[in-house]
């Protein structure tokens, strides 16, 4: 009988250490700080200049220059995300078009699950003009919590260089002047 139970509580001590933990990987929580995201440098000059980046091997999100970064996670495959592309574009082109807003929001999105032919298939598809970075191997997914797609992150960039996330949900941009002044308020930009 001994030798049952020390057996039985051996395996289901096994069978719990084996489960998968949860609350590990969650999405970043807003008040805090996005996880370090290593992300290439684009190839092309024009995002390069849009991000105020330099030619270089890979940079960190903290590194654009702008007071918020707002990172879009898609996937090809996601209805959600090819219904909202529009939508996308729309935002993106009310901050290009604001004086204000255009050095201080920059955008850029990354598909998880999708390779380098997936991200640019998706960005000529729906006439995407921002930067666009693929994560075939669910690396940043991991990192990010695993969130589903579409998801938004806004994350604020201090002076110094320290950063926090103002925003963290999953679902579409829906109307985008709402969206705009959503960000706009939470990261204090005017």
């Amino acid at each position: 009988m001994k030798k049952a139970l020390t057996s039985f509580i051996v395996a289901f001590s096994f069978l719990i250490l084996s489960l998968p933990s949860f609350g590990q990987n969650t999405p970043p929580p807003e008040g805090g700080i996005l996880p370090k995201i290593s992300l290439p440098v684009p190839g092309a000059e024009g995002y390069r200049k849009y991000l105020g980046l330099k030619a270089g091997s890979s940079f960190l999100v903290p590194q654009i220059k702008a007071k918020v970064v707002l990172i879009e996670i898609f996937s090809m495959y996601c209805p959600h995300c090819q219904k909202d592309a529009p939508v996308v574009n729309d935002l993106y082109s009310r901050i290009m078009n604001d004086g204000d807003l255009r050095d201080n929001i920059k955008l850029i999105g990354i598909g998880v699950g999708n390779s380098d032919f997936e991200v640019d298939f998706f960005r000529k598809t729906y006439d995407i003009k921002f930067p666009m970075f693929s994560d075939a191997e669910f690396s940043i997914h991991k990192v990010l919590g695993e969130v589903r797609t579409p998801y938004f992150i806004a994350v604020k960039i201090n002076l110094n260089g320290t950063h926090k996330v103002v925003y963290s949900k999953l679902g579409g941009v829906g109307d985008p002047d709402e969206f705009l002044k959503k960000i706009k308020n939470f990261a204090g930009l005017k």
